[in-house]
């Protein structure tokens, strides 16, 4: 693992190691992840730039990328520029081998932890790679040794190597960054709100106190909240469902809420604050969550609702103003200055693109993720890159950025980084700040709220960037040989396929709807060979005789309620002579809805007696796929494991069925959007007539998508 601070060539590390392990395995490949696109657009220009090296032999892969296309790149090209996920589904599919790979590269490796892409890619290449050599490239561990040794662990790093600023083969080469805190008083008209709200927030622990919950309500957090939750949430698993208990729950789910108004009050101002109090009001006139409507009939909610639609707009956070005259000062003794802006929140973004537009001067855009959220639109990769490339070429001299601009973009010569607010993340404030300061010297500004928890963030920000700090030097000289209990009922797993293990890899189905459960990477990461196709009954086929429907307690629930869970239950018991249900999950099945007992008792007995579908607990994905692999095992020893099975064979019985079924065939359509294009066009006829502008109309579908609908329907067929 290479720790280096932001801008001190992370890159030319990675690019030099790919040239040493390409001139000792010349046949080998290399592939480079990286979180984002843009990043790995960057990534691969600066390959092509420094390496010499067939420049065809370079490609990115990206979920942009059609499959099958993938697999025919990964036999053609040597160097690849990926996103995780992409390589964790190829893997997966089969469609790739990383036997081959000499150098495997994990950029922002702070990452590793949990359950993200980089934990399953690291197992696999630890198991299939030929010429080992992993590089794990961050400016920010994180601050806690636990989780700095769960990196390690997870991405099997044997030696760390770390510069900061300070290191005597660095500090030469580190510009100046010169940081301002900039401290604002919150206006009269704010702090009225700000005390409706408090008032709020403190009523709601007041009741819950009463109700014995609680021993104290002075100096009660967020975090405070989230874990007393977690506290009743488990008592209600165990079956405690007291009136007491439940009105806690509630009044803490609106004590959050009320904290999260604060929060937006605190430290962006009344216009975000009055879109989330709207969308509360929205919520109360439709659900029946019995928090929201509560909270909107809060007299000191709703009086601070009220006194926000008076102020605005009249009235706005300072901060807004501040910015302006930071940027107008700026931008008027340099036109050429480049600054980035960074928010939180997508529509207080939004808010400081209209105010600063003012200044005609001032050339800006938003830059955002690709997620789209709250109605608003997300950028697409090639908007995100086009977008970056004209705020280097000086089409933009303002660019403002969520969380998606923190993480490696190299853009060189930003001359001043805004905070709209600070943050409590060391790993985030060093990403945040290492966006100037790489060239030449730069400037931090980050505004401030006093008296609010803009103060705690920034603290909390710096204490643990010090720690941070100690923690690498301590890594200096020490690894951890850190193994979490996962690992070890992995490998206890491991150690019992191995025993059985045969020639060639077992195979199973699984429904391409699966492929985001955790359950099929742990299948895949014990060594079982998977193909992900359209599965009419069964979300898992373990052989020729077992399918298997899988329920996480809460969809078991959910299915119950949308009436889905009979009709599966019935193609389950048509489709193979020995069915199986695996319901997983350690929560209490009868309090996760307002569902009666009864009915889960009923439906529980339906599956099991009339059905004969033998139902399986467990507690956890790992427990699940050992479950599959032992059933697996015992099956495919005695019977031909399913090779020909043919994913399409099962006909739906009705018409409707019949129609989603036909539609859904077409390209990248599935019976989601299929519903979608019949509820617009009535029916199949329509829909086949339809011209790419109509298709285009529907929300999921865009440009690409109705020309290869189009495609498929009007070109002529060929008999070869």
């Amino acid at each position: 693992m290479v720790v280096l601070p932001t801008g001190m060539g992370k890159t030319g590390i990675g690019l030099l190691l790919a040239a040493r392990r390409l001139a000792q395995y010349p046949k080998s490949k290399i592939l480079i992840l990286a979180p984002t696109k843009p990043l790995l657009d960057q990534h691969c220009r600066t390959f092509i730039k420094h390496l010499s090296f067939d420049s065809d032999q370079l490609t990115v892969f990206s979920g942009s990328t059609a499959p099958q296309k993938r697999k025919e790149l990964w036999q053609e090209k040597q160097v690849f520029f990926s996103t995780p996920q992409t390589i964790e589904n190829d893997l997966i599919s089969g469609r790739i081998n990383l036997q081959d790979v000499s150098m495997l590269c994990f950029d922002e490796c702070h990452r590793a932890t949990g359950d993200y892409s980089y934990v399953f890619i690291a197992k696999q290449y630890e198991k299939q790679a030929r010429h080992m050599r992993i590089l794990a490239l961050t400016a920010s561990p994180g601050s806690d040794m636990e989780k700095i040794n769960e990196v390690l662990a997870n991405l099997f790093i044997e030696k760390v190597e770390i510069r900061t600023e300070t290191d005597p083969d660095v500090k030469p080469y580190i510009q100046e960054v010169e940081k301002e805190y900039v401290y604002l008083e919150l206006p009269a008209e704010l702090k009225i709100v700000h005390n409706c709200l408090k008032h709020s927030f403190k009523s709601k622990l007041t009741e819950m106190k009463k109700l014995g919950y609680i021993n104290s309500i002075e100096n009660r957090t967020k975090t405070d909240i989230l874990k007393l939750q977690g506290v009743l949430q488990g008592q209600i698993a165990q079956g405690d469902k007291s009136f007491e208990l439940l009105k806690s729950v509630s009044y803490a789910a609106e004590a959050l809420k009320v904290e999260h108004a604060i929060e937006l009050l605190e430290t962006q101002g009344l216009t975000p604050l009055l879109l989330y109090m709207e969308e509360i009001y929205k919520q109360a006139k439709t659900t029946k969550t019995r928090a929201v409507k509560n909270l909107a009939n809060d007299p000191n909610f709703r009086a601070a609702y009220i006194k926000v639609k008076e102020y605005i707009p009249k009235t706005e956070h300072p901060k807004l103003e501040k910015l302006k005259e930071i940027l107008n000062r700026q931008i008027n003794v340099n036109p050429n200055v480049k600054i980035i802006i960074f928010s939180n929140f997508r529509d207080t973004g939004d808010k400081i693109e209209e105010q600063i537009r003012s200044n005609s001067k001032i050339k800006t855009t938003v830059f955002v993720g690709q997620a789209q959220k709250k109605g608003f639109k997300g950028m697409s990769q090639k908007k995100q890159i086009e977008t970056l490339e004209k705020f280097k070429d000086g089409e933009f001299n303002v660019l403002i950025m969520t969380s998606v601009g923190e993480e490696g973009l190299d853009i060189p010569q930003v001359d001043t980084v805004i905070f709209y607010e600070p943050i409590p993340s060391a790993i985030r404030t060093v990403q945040r700040r290492g966006r100037t300061g790489r060239l030449e010297k730069g400037k931090v500004i980050v505004l401030m709220t006093k008296g609010t928890r803009d103060e705690g963030y920034r603290w909390s920000a710096y204490h643990k960037e010090k720690r941070m700090f100690r923690n690498l030097k301590k890594l200096k000289t020490e690894i951890s040989n850190y193994m979490t209990a996962k690992d070890r009922d992995q490998q206890s797993i491991n150690d019992f396929l191995d025993q059985t293990k045969k020639e060639q890899p077992l195979k199973l189905y699984a429904d391409t709807r699966e492929k985001g459960n955790p359950v099929i990477k742990e299948l895949a990461g014990l060594g079982f060979s998977i193909e992900l196709n359209r599965l009419e009954s069964a979300d898992y086929i373990l052989s020729k005789d077992v399918g298997v429907e899988f329920k996480t307690i809460k969809d078991f629930v959910d299915s119950i309620v949308d009436g889905r869970l009979l009709s599966q239950i019935k193609a389950l018991k048509k489709s193979y002579p020995r069915p199986l249900m695996i319901l997983e999950g350690t929560e209490d099945i009868y309090s996760m809805r307002k569902v009666h007992p009864n009915a889960i008792r009923g439906m529980l007995a339906a599956i099991t007696v009339s059905y004969g579908i033998p139902i399986i607990r467990t507690s956890h994905s790992k427990e699940t796929a050992s479950i599959m692999a032992t059933i697996m095992i015992r099956e495919q020893e005695k019977n031909e494991p399913p090779l020909n099975y043919n994913p399409h064979s099962a006909k739906p019985q009705t018409l409707k069925q019949q129609q989603e079924y036909f539609i859904g065939s077409l390209p990248n359509i599935g019976p989601g959007l299929a519903k979608e294009l019949l509820k617009e066009f009535k029916t199949v006829k329509n829909m086949i007539n339809a011209s790419i502008e109509d298709l285009k109309k529907i929300e999921k579908v865009g440009k690409t998508k109705a020309a290869k609908i189009k495609d498929i329907i009007e070109r002529e067929y060929e008999d070869k």
